[in-house]
């Protein structure tokens, strides 16, 4: 019934004179648990049900959503955006939506019925969970989530899209006391590559080894970050590169495509297609096949990310990172290098090792001046070895000056999505040298 509802919507609005019409269908079930105190404290299924709409009529836009899936809400809503889009400026900048049809290309490891029947298991996972961050840490706290969708895009340019897809997230963190705490959490569209015991040790090992911290130090220091710390702003470099925010004023990469802004070991993608990705898709949502997509290649700033219409603006092609109104990322990759952690450690005389950062806001995006807040174990390394545990510091820096100074990559990826880092992000440990090291306010 709901797809026959998205398929008379899309008919009804044409029929309207709509000039442009997508409508996004999807539908999906998860459950989730939620463990506090090394204890499940809450189980929870739900299904849920969501349908946008976009609409371009005389270059004037509009989006909304339908509430119920029936034949008589959506002849109300076809009917509202009509009349309300004629009140609506036109945008001059508009050029239209993607014209299909499109053939997509085969993306392994998006969906596994496993997912599905593991009910039961979850409640298994988790406890091997608590108890692998539980060998070294007192207290564990966290959420388990697994969830199965189907998402399907109509649009009146020919294209009739469908995918299905399955999605585990699992985050923790592990306290040795209320000062001590580390962090781990891993997310896999495949049952049998959810690394939970990897990270739940890890978080353990973090938060007994931030046990006893000394007072916040300040200066320029040889920060290693983890995976953890590093994708929130990678993340944020990323974005950057969305074509609206750079017209927006949102970005520090207006016109230097085509420079040399960063490190010649530093290679940024953003990418749709990565088997097991948490953010990979067949399309966007226009339609357009996603694609590996060059952001900063061995340091030159290589594209930003378009939609059809953006694209024509700027005489190129779609970059396949359509959002309903703006440019959206898919997965983002740090291109890893060929260092072991034990090496960048050793090549610290004196530095710091931060594992976790929260709060990382921009003060000015087209400079690209920011600051982030270590959270979790954050260490002091003298010779290539930890001394003590640090609190109360904060980084204070510049995006481009990071990608700058990277000095060495680690040789292995781990895919980050956290409550800080909400674009899947794959890159190793990263060194960076000469990171602005501040004390709190």
């Amino acid at each position: 019934m709901h797809e026959e509802i998205a398929h008379y919507l899309s008919e009804k609005l044409q029929k309207k004179g709509a000039d442009d019409v997508i409508v996004q269908f999807g539908e999906g079930e998860s459950s989730l648990i939620k463990f506090v105190n090394s204890k499940i404290s809450t189980t929870k299924t739900w299904s849920n049900a969501n349908l946008g709409v976009f609409i371009a009529k005389d270059k004037k836009i509009m989006v909304s959503s339908l509430k119920e899936f029936n034949q008589k809400a959506a002849d109300e809503l076809a009917n509202k955006m009509m009349q309300n889009i004629r009140k609506l400026q036109p945008n001059k900048e508009y050029r239209g939506i993607a014209k299909g049809p499109y053939k997509y290309k085969d993306i392994s490891q998006l969906y596994d019925k496993k997912i599905e029947d593991m009910d039961e298991e979850m409640i298994d996972i988790t406890k091997q969970g608590i108890e692998a961050a539980g060998k070294t840490a007192k207290r564990v706290s966290g959420v388990f989530e697994k969830s199965k969708s189907e998402v399907l895009i109509l649009s009146s340019n020919n294209i009739h899209a469908r995918e299905k897809g399955s999605s585990l997230y699992f985050s923790l963190r592990a306290l040795a006391n209320k000062n001590a705490s580390g962090y781990g959490s891993c997310v896999s569209r495949m049952k049998d590559k959810l690394n939970f015991i990897d990270i739940a040790e890890h978080a353990g090992a973090i938060a007994k080894q931030a046990l006893l911290p000394r007072k916040s130090i300040a200066g320029k220091f040889d920060v290693l970050f983890e995976p953890y710390a590093f994708a929130a702003m990678v993340e944020r470099f990323a974005d950057s590169a969305s074509i609206f925010n750079v017209e927006s004023g949102l970005s520090c990469l207006e016109k230097k495509q085509g420079k040399k802004i960063g490190n010649s070991k530093v290679s940024i993608y953003d990418d749709g297609t990565i088997p097991n990705g948490f953010a990979s898709a067949l399309f966007d949502d226009e339609g357009t096949p996603t694609q590996r997509t060059a952001i900063l290649e061995k340091g030159v700033l290589k594209n930003y990310l378009h939609n059809t219409s953006s694209a024509k603006r700027y005489k190129t092609k779609s970059t396949g990172n359509a959002g309903l109104i703006s440019q959206k990322m898919n997965n983002i990759i740090l291109e890893k290098g060929n260092a072991s952690k034990e090496e960048m450690f050793k090549s610290i005389k004196k530095g710091i090792y931060i594992s976790n950062v929260w709060y990382t806001r921009f003060q000015n995006y087209q400079t690209g001046d920011f600051s982030t807040i270590p959270r979790d174990g954050a260490f002091y390394i003298e010779n290539g070895k930890i001394k003590y545990a640090l609190k109360d510091i904060r980084i204070s820096e510049n995006i481009l000056n990071l990608m700058q100074n990277v000095a060495m990559l680690g040789k292995e990826t781990h895919q980050v999505k956290t409550w800080e880092v909400e674009t899947p992000t794959f890159l190793p440990y990263t060194l960076v040298k000469n990171v602005n090291i501040t004390k709190p306010n």
